[in-house]
């Protein structure tokens, strides 16, 4: 483990100490040998009236390095704190996809005054960024890639490289494009590295290029960076020039949105479409409310059923001390199900054979665990209630509401997918209520079609 990170509170310390000194070469040693990650937690740590000084311990350059890392609050609070030339400067050093992505986030700085304090090239490149629709692969993707010629020899490339990479997003692959700015192969690191230097760029490269267009939503982009394990993946317009690239870094960030906004919405909480970052407490109650009411009016309905079989109970009232196992193991395996189905649904969109394997999949898996629960409480009913048709009772009804729930949770997220509706919409509570609902149905009427046996 590094040294760092072993006496990581002292190592900050040190660092304080040369911050309050004054002490620039010291922090520069010190600081400079730190992550990213840990720089940016360092800069959060310090008071309003010490980030000012950091202008004067680090070059715009650097603290982009460690701006791309910081929550949307720190960097307001950064440009808000910091000269304006330092910041100027230190956008002009940003990656493109960063500043943009951080002027779509802030609410606190104006757009328009940022731009107008960066160079001219850089400004038009991010306002070409803002242009494109939110959440495809052109508002994710830089500008900042190496570009070269088919024609180039190896030794020409290598050389290149050394004016290129520094306002290059990532150097690990070379663009090959020809006169008209199309792509027509890509060229690696590794591949140039083992290259002879008279060797030319067409006879190294690779002409089978994975590449999305422009307008790709960022979902599938990150897909196809996931199924081919890319560092990066070239954008295309659509009569095939090459507008930026997408790199890994970033598609790591949308998967993790992307999952958080599943998560909301499994839990029937659909996200604001509001333009305000801060949701409002009117705000959030309209999302939920109307999941609540159709959760309360299907909650109605299971305790309907209850009533409906009142004399099935009175009858028999060992039967109740069932039921919150059946309700819950009915829930919990539409839940898995639905989790299931939704996940695989997303990767398998177009592919209806997938769509059905996994339906199928999940129902031969409802029966099998029905099966395996069914033969588990006909042995405890046995033993804790010497009854041999209540345990019949109870298993059968436990097999049925497995395979009936794990069913649910498989189709329903497919029913929701063919009428244009988020599938995540079908969400646990929804799926759970309604599986609620069925497996009482099963388990009264198994009770009371066998009442007089018990």
């Amino acid at each position: 483990m590094n040294s760092i990170q072993i006496n990581k509170e002292k190592y900050y310390d040190d660092i304080y100490l040369a911050f309050d000194n004054d002490d620039r070469k010291m922090f520069r040693e010190l600081f400079l040998r730190l992550h990213d990650r840990d720089q940016q937690e360092l800069f959060h740590s310090l008071y309003p009236e010490k980030k000012r000084k950091i202008a004067d311990f680090l070059t715009p350059k650097e603290f982009s390095e460690i701006f791309e890392y910081m929550e949307v609050e720190d960097q307001e609070i950064a440009i808000q704190t910091l000269p304006d030339s330092f910041i100027a400067e230190m956008f002009n050093n940003l990656a493109n996809d960063d500043v943009v992505e951080f002027l779509t986030l802030s609410d606190e700085i104006d757009q328009d005054e940022i731009l107008d304090m960066m160079d001219s090239d850089e400004r038009s490149r991010v306002r070409e960024l803002l242009t494109y629709a939110e959440d495809t692969a052109g508002s994710i993707m830089t500008k900042e890639f190496i570009s070269i010629k088919d024609s180039d020899t190896a030794a020409k490339v290598m050389a290149s490289l050394n004016t290129l990479a520094d306002d290059a997003e990532t150097i690990y692959y070379l663009y090959v494009l020809n006169d008209n700015g199309q792509l027509v192969g890509v060229l690696s690191l590794r591949d140039l590295l083992l290259a002879n230097d008279q060797d030319l760029v067409r006879d190294i490269m690779s002409d089978t290029v994975t590449s999305v267009r422009i307008d790709m939503d960022q979902e599938e982009v990150a897909g196809i960076i996931r199924d081919y394990d890319l560092l990066a993946l070239p954008v295309l317009s659509h009569d095939g020039r090459m507008q930026g690239i997408v790199t890994v870094d970033d598609i790591i960030d949308i998967i993790e949105e992307e999952a958080t906004e599943d998560f909301i919405e499994f839990a029937a909480i659909r996200p604001s479409d509001s333009e305000d970052k801060e949701s409002t407490v009117l705000s959030v109650t309209k999302q939920r409310v109307p999941w609540i009411l159709i959760l309360l009016i299907l909650g109605l309905l299971s305790g309907s059923v209850i009533g409906y079989f009142e004399h099935t109970l009175e009858s028999v009232v060992i039967l109740a001390a069932f039921i919150p196992m059946i309700m819950g193991t009915a829930g919990n395996i539409g839940t898995q199900s639905l989790a299931v189905a939704v996940k695989n649904l997303s990767a398998n969109q177009d592919d209806n054979d997938s769509i059905m394997a996994i339906i199928k999949r999940e129902v031969l898996g409802g029966m099998i665990i029905g099966t395996i629960l069914a033969i588990i409480l006909v042995v405890l009913a046995l033993v804790l209630y010497q009854n041999t048709v209540l345990a019949l009772i109870v298993s059968l009804a436990v097999f049925l509401s497995t395979i009936f729930s794990a069913t649910v949770g498989a189709v329903v997220p497919l029913f929701f997918d063919k009428i244009n509706i988020d599938p995540a919409v079908a969400s646990g509570p929804f799926i759970t209520t309604m599986n609620d609902i069925m497996a009482l149905l099963i388990y009264f009427a198994i009770a009371t079609s066998l009442l007089e046996h018990l």
